[in-house]
Order: C-alpha cells, then sequence, then structure tokens
C-alpha cells in the first residue's frame, strides 16, 4: 500500500509538471502570435487563460487588445480597463484608442495621458503616443462643433459605382470615376468638370506615387496639360476626389494626412485669386468626417442638395451615400445644450432621423430629390448614346444629327467600335492566359497576342479619325 501511494503521488506531480509545462508553452506561443499580430490565432489562449485566472492584469491585456485588434472592441475594453486600473501601460494605450473610437474624446485623452507618463516614467520614447495625442484632441474639438444639417436619406451602393446615386444637375458640373474599378480608395480617382466645361480638376499619382489635385482647361478640341494646383498639394500626402462650387472659388476635396480623424477626411479651402493659388484647407469637421473613409463632397446648388460618402460601418466594397440640406453659411449645434451622447450620435449619424427637425425642410428637400432623380433616370432611358460634337452640342440619338454623311459615318463607326470592344475582350482573354502558361506556350501565342494588339492599336486610331471627321462635317 505504500509503494502504491507513492506511485500514485509521483504519477500526479508528474501530471502537474507536464501541465504546467505545456501551460507555459502554450502562453509562450501565445505571446509570439500576438507580438508578430496573428491576433486571431491568440485571442482563444489568453481567453482560456484570463478564465482560468480573472485577476491576472496580463491576461486581461492580452485578450482585450486582441478583441480590439479583431474588430471586438466592445467585447475587449472591461478586461482593458481592469489591466489598466491595475497600471499595465499598454493597457492605458489600448483604452484610449477605443474611447477615441466611441468618440469619447475627455476619456481618450485621460488614459492616453496616464499611458505618456508611465512611458516618460521608464524613459521610453513617446513621439507614437504624442501623435495620437494631437488626433484626440483635435477630435475633442471637433466633437464640440458637430454642424447642424438635415439628412433627409441615405443608401448604402457598391463602392466601385458609388457615383451612380450621386444626381447632380447640369448646373453643379460633372463627376466621373476614371479608375480602373478596383474599388480601392487609393486607386480610385475622380475627374471633376464645371458646368461651363472650360475647367477640369482630376486627381493623378506625382512623381512619388502618391495622389494630388490638379486642373486643366479646355482647348479647341482638346484638354491642356494637368497643372498641380498650388497651396494645398505641398502640406498633404493624399489628395482625391475634388468638386468645385458653383461660385468658382470654393473647393471640396478629400485627402489623408496629419489633419484627417482617420482615412480619408474632407476639406474645404478657396481659391487665392491674387496669388494663383488656394488658401490652407481646413478639415469640415462632423457629420461629414468620421474615423472611417469620407469622401466626394458636392453640392448642388441648383436643387439645394449636398452629397457625401462614407464607409463609416459599412462592409468590404460598399459605401453609404448621404444627401443633405446645405447650409448657406455653418450652423453648429450647442454642446452644452445637446448633451454628450446625443452630440456623438449625431455626429457618427448613426440615426439621421435625428437631424430631422423641421418636417417642411425634410419634405421640401425631398420632394426636389425625388425630382431630380426622376428626370436623371428619365433622360438614360431616352439617350441611345452620347456623342459629343463640342462645348454646346451633344447627340444621344441618330435624329440628332444634321448632316446625312455625319450620319451614316457615326453608325458605322459604332459597328467598329462594337467590333473593338470584341477584341479587346479577346485580347485580354489570351493575355490572362499567356499569363498562366509555361514558357513553350508563351513563346507560341506571343506572334497571335502581337497581331491582335495591332489591329486593336489601328482600329482605334480609325475610331478617332473617324469621330473627329464626323464633327467637322456636322459643324460645317
Amino acid at each position: 500500500m505504500i509503494y502504491m501511494d507513492t506511485k500514485i503521488k509521483l504519477t500526479a506531480i508528474a501530471l502537474l509538471m507536464f501541465s504546467a509545462s505545456a501551460g507555459a508553452q502554450t502562453l509562450s506561443q501565445a505571446q509570439r502570435w500576438f507580438t508578430q499580430g496573428e491576433f486571431e490565432k491568440a485571442k482563444p489562449v489568453f481567453k482560456k487563460l484570463v478564465k482560468q485566472s480573472p485577476s491576472n492584469a496580463s491576461y486581461n491585456f492580452w485578450y482585450g487588445a486582441c478583441c480590439y485588434e479583431t474588430g471586438e472592441m466592445m467585447e475587449g475594453l472591461p478586461y482593458l480597463e481592469k489591466s489598466a486600473a491595475r497600471k499595465v501601460i499598454n493597457a492605458y494605450l489600448y483604452v484610449s484608442k477605443a474611447y477615441y473610437d466611441m468618440y469619447r474624446y475627455e476619456d481618450a485623452i485621460e488614459n492616453l495621458e496616464q499611458h505618456i507618463y508611465w512611458l516618460e516614467k521608464k524613459k521610453r520614447d513617446t513621439s507614437e503616443a504624442e501623435e495620437l495625442m494631437t488626433k484626440y484632441r483635435k477630435g475633442e474639438r471637433l466633437i464640440r462643433s458637430v454642424e447642424n444639417i438635415t439628412v433627409i436619406d441615405s443608401f448604402v451602393v457598391d463602392k466601385q459605382r458609388f457615383l451612380d446615386a450621386y444626381k447632380l444637375s447640369e448646373q453643379a458640373g460633372t463627376l466621373k470615376m476614371t479608375n480602373d474599378g478596383s474599388g480601392n480608395d487609393d486607386d480610385m480617382t475622380v475627374e471633376f468638370i464645371n458646368e461651363m466645361g472650360d475647367k477640369m480638376l482630376l486627381s493623378g499619382k506625382d512623381e512619388n506615387g502618391n495622389s494630388k489635385l490638379y486642373a486643366s482647361v479646355k482647348l479647341i478640341d482638346s484638354w491642356s496639360n494637368p497643372q498641380k494646383l498650388k497651396g494645398i498639394n505641398e502640406d498633404m500626402t493624399v489628395l482625391n476626389f475634388p468638386f468645385l462650387d458653383s461660385d468658382g472659388t470654393t473647393l471640396y476635396f478629400s485627402a489623408k494626412g496629419d489633419d484627417s480623424l482617420g482615412g480619408y477626411d474632407i476639406f474645404i479651402t478657396r481659391a487665392d485669386s491674387e496669388e494663383n493659388s488656394f488658401f490652407k484647407p481646413d478639415n469640415i469637421g462632423y457629420p461629414f468626417n468620421s474615423r472611417f473613409n469620407d469622401y466626394m463632397y458636392a453640392i448642388d446648388d441648383y436643387n439645394n442638395l449636398g452629397w457625401f460618402a462614407s464607409d463609416r460601418y459599412q462592409p468590404e466594397g460598399k459605401v453609404c451615400v448621404y444627401v443633405f440640406v446645405p447650409n448657406e453659411s455653418k450652423i453648429t449645434y450647442d454642446y452644452d445644450a445637446v448633451g454628450e451622447d446625443k452630440m456623438i450620435s449625431l455626429a457618427k449619424l448613426d440615426n439621421i432621423a435625428l437631424t430631422q427637425t423641421d418636417n417642411n425642410t425634410v419634405a421640401r428637400a425631398k420632394q426636389r430629390l425625388a425630382k431630380v432623380m426622376y428626370a436623371t433616370e428619365n433622360k438614360a432611358k431616352k439617350a441611345d448614346f452620347t456623342f459629343i460634337v463640342n462645348d454646346n452640342r451633344t447627340y444621344t440619338s441618330l435624329n440628332d444629327f444634321r448632316k446625312a454623311k455625319a450620319k451614316q459615318m457615326f453608325q458605322e463607326m459604332t459597328k467598329k467600335q462594337s467590333d473593338l470592344n470584341a477584341l479587346e475582350k479577346e485580347l485580354g482573354q489570351l493575355r490572362e492566359k499567356y499569363s498562366k502558361s509555361n514558357q513553350a506556350t508563351k513563346t507560341s501565342m506571343a506572334p497571335g497576342i502581337l497581331d491582335k494588339e495591332k489591329r486593336v492599336n489601328d482600329l482605334r486610331a480609325e475610331i478617332e479619325r473617324m469621330s473627329t471627321t464626323i464633327r467637322n462635317i456636322e459643324l460645317k
């Protein structure tokens, strides 16, 4: 019996030692995953550990931080707060980020101050935390001056085609997406042409690969080489989505940079005619901007409607387009009278009904929106095609042609354009197959691809010549 008891005790001790060793290995692996940014892998391990030891400050931090990094902020916040109460330095940082995401800027600042305090006490670098503090204080200022606007509608659309939702009158100018349709924010480029059709604003890459804003003016039958706008491109890294108001002076655009709350923010500036430049831009603030991407602010003065897009709280590949009634001059809510919780909701636009305080304003704006949407859809139905003859003449039907010869040539050109589209599709398929083939197959395919490329280029040139000839015949 003595022998058996001793054996059982030794076995139990061995099992405990093995269990402790396995637990240490699991914790060590989870810590490595955390350090490498593989939070999804680390999270279940830390969840189990914090369940076993609820008071362990480090376990609480690791699990809370994993939740934050994997998009489960509200799940992780109590654990982060518990670890911050035990003075885990990085817990203060994560708690501040969570409060920032919740628009609770005073709480965010308070926790970030604690984070910086302990970093300084331990003689660690505080530069990144100081940069965050600048952003937090900007948010604190902006939340106290949320613009009082009436949002009459919002609709979720595909990011690749979000401009289709903008129903602007001709008096507001035209917007056109010019990217390849990838839907990537940094690859999306937009051209804006003013009502007169003589000025274009567009985004394009500079020599460093950063998106900047350019302007081009209409020549007789072409556009001038784009020139970079002065006064705004120099101090901002990534600029896009330009829109010039009907006054010809006020410019709206979106940009990423130090003055952004997160992702793209919408900015406003005005032309300095004396210097042929623009004044320093201002962040347009809440509710137009958020910690997500907000862009393509446009005003239709003719219909007294405004538009902007945001991917706040949207699934991948989708954006929400908001339609609002623009103010003649900026009107803001009284922060103290409204209260923090309601002000945050107004800033986030999580309930647009809160902005609709005047029924008459809403009803009239919805009537204008319905009218402009009907007109746009009706125009699209009637137009068989769009053929621009000159700045003052655009054809949308064969009946618009004044010369029989031009009409006949246009029909021939349309057939060639159809042939070109088919040829380009074939070429694209060949190139895709070529990219996936071995060297022998590539060698055999090369002559056919080169031949199709030549035919495509020749057909494009022929269509361009025909297009010019048609215009000249119609203008005689």
